[in-house]
Parts: structure tokens; C-alpha cells; sequence
């Protein structure tokens, strides 16, 4: 079994964030893995385990400046990596994200493609779906468990009230959710192991999708970012016997009763 897993690396949510003049993250400082993609990763490193045969490959899109991101992946046990890097990504949609990241995957012909739900610093969700509609796959969204049947892969998904079991044929695309497995930490010999793993490094015209990516192919643009206003400082009240007739007065202001 070959899975593919989509990662990405991020800045560290440790140190201060900024924007630059167009309104994009700064990426220029240390990147990492997205947390929440080293469970994708875990997922399909088991997954081949269990089958006893295959590999998992990581797919990203991002600044090849630092890929200790895609190293750590590598470490965790995953064959190879393809990161697609260029001047030209800045200002990437969510769309143009997708059709970047299928333009890879269809190179690799996977029997499962994993994602996580969404990244931390993006947070729009809709990348997974939108890159199985390209490739021409099924997908099923907020895995909290996955497993392959024959030509089949089975999961429970997560809901507000529990978790639905879900079936799809292969290839598919599946989101996992954080804690659908617990990720392993890289051991020493997975990181000496990771140094001489391959790590392609592909651009904008290696896969021809030039005119979808940037902000020409763009559907959106920030125009203006503005600081969240500062929360207010509450009422207080000294309770003087009316401290019961002031909070049933604010809860009916609110209509909570």
C-alpha cells in the first residue's frame, strides 16, 4: 500500500507571528511540521505496516529554506518527500493550493491520500476536499479512525453526537482529526536515517500550473488587516442584597432566561 500524506510546515506557533507588506504570513523564520499533520503521518505509517508492504510519501507546498519540517516526517519513518517551491506560491489560495498539491499526487498514483482536517495557520478546511475533487476521488472528512478492507477503506467519523462509519473504495482521500493515533517521536537512528532519505524539490513549471497559482489565480485578497479590539473590562457590583435580582436582570438582557 503507497499513501500519501500532505503536510505542512509552519512557523512556530512559539515565537511572535507577523505579516508582511501583502498582508501574508512571515514564513521567513524557523518552520516546522504542523502538529496536526504528524497524525496524518502516524496514520499511514501504520496503515503501510499493517499491509506489510508500500510506503508513505509526503507531499507540501512551501519555502524549501528550511525543511527540517519534512525531515522530522522523514525521521518519523515515512520513504520520501516532494516539496514544491517557488517565488511564484506567495499569495496562494486555498485553491490553487489544492491544485498545486494534486498536480504532485498524481505523479505518485497513492491507494490513499491522508490529510489533516485543516492547518494551524490557515485554517479554512476546505483544501482536502477540494484536492479530491481534482484527482477525481472520493473523500471523507474528520477520520477518528481508518482502516483498509481489500479495496476498501473503512472509518469512523467524527460527529457532534458521536461518529458515523463511513466506506469508500480506493484511492480516497481521508482527513484525520488530532488524536486519532498517538505520533511516535523520531528516534535517533529514524533522524540519521532521515539526513540521506530523498527530498525532492519541484517549481511552478516542473508541474505547469503556473497560471492557478499567486495571487493572479487567486479568488481572494486581503485588502486590510485590522487588530482585534481589546476586551472590555466587565461590570462589577457590590452585592448589597441585590446581587440575585442583578444577575436574573443581566441574564434577561442577554435572553439566556
Amino acid at each position: 500500500m503507497n499513501v500519501v500524506v500532505c503536510v505542512k510546515q509552519i512557523p512556530d506557533p512559539a515565537a511572535p507571528q507577523s505579516l508582511d507588506a501583502a498582508h501574508n504570513l512571515d514564513r521567513s523564520g524557523k518552520l516546522i511540521l504542523d502538529e496536526a499533520d504528524t497524525y496524518g503521518v502516524e496514520m499511514a505509517l501504520q496503515l503501510v505496516d499493517k499491509a506489510g508492504s508500500g510506503e508513505v510519501t509526503v507531499v507540501s507546498m512551501g519555502s524549501s529554506a528550511d525543511v527540517a519540517g519534512l525531515r522530522n516526517a522523514l525521521a518519523m519513518g515515512a520513504a520520501k518527500a516532494v516539496i514544491v517551491s517557488d517565488d511564484a506560491l506567495r499569495g496562494t489560495d486555498a485553491l490553487g493550493t489544492a491544485k498545486v498539491l494534486a498536480a504532485v499526487i498524481g505523479r505518485e498514483t497513492p491507494d490513499l491520500v491522508l490529510a489533516a482536517t485543516e492547518s494551524s495557520d490557515g485554517y479554512t478546511g476546505t483544501t482536502p476536499v477540494q484536492l479530491a475533487e481534482l484527482l477525481g476521488m472520493p473523500s471523507i472528512t474528520f477520520a477518528k479512525s481508518v482502516t483498509i478492507d481489500g479495496t476498501t477503506v473503512k472509518v469512523e467519523r467524527q460527529t457532534e453526537s458521536g461518529y458515523d462509519e463511513v466506506t469508500a473504495p480506493l484511492p480516497c482521500v481521508v482527513t484525520v482529526t488530532a488524536g486519532v493515533v498517538e505520533p511516535r517521536y523520531a528516534s535517533f537512528k529514524g533522524i540519521m536515517a532521515a539526513k540521506s532519505k530523498p527530498l525532492e524539490i519541484l517549481s511552478v513549471a516542473d508541474l505547469g500550473v503556473g497560471d492557478s497559482v499567486g495571487p493572479a489565480g487567486a479568488r481572494q485578497e486581503i485588502t486590510e488587516v485590522v487588530a482585534a479590539e481589546s476586551r472590555q473590562a466587565g461590570e462589577k457590583y457590590v452585592d448589597d442584597g441585590e446581587g440575585a435580582q442583578k444577575i436574573v436582570a443581566f441574564l434577561e438582557s442577554i435572553k439566556v432566561l
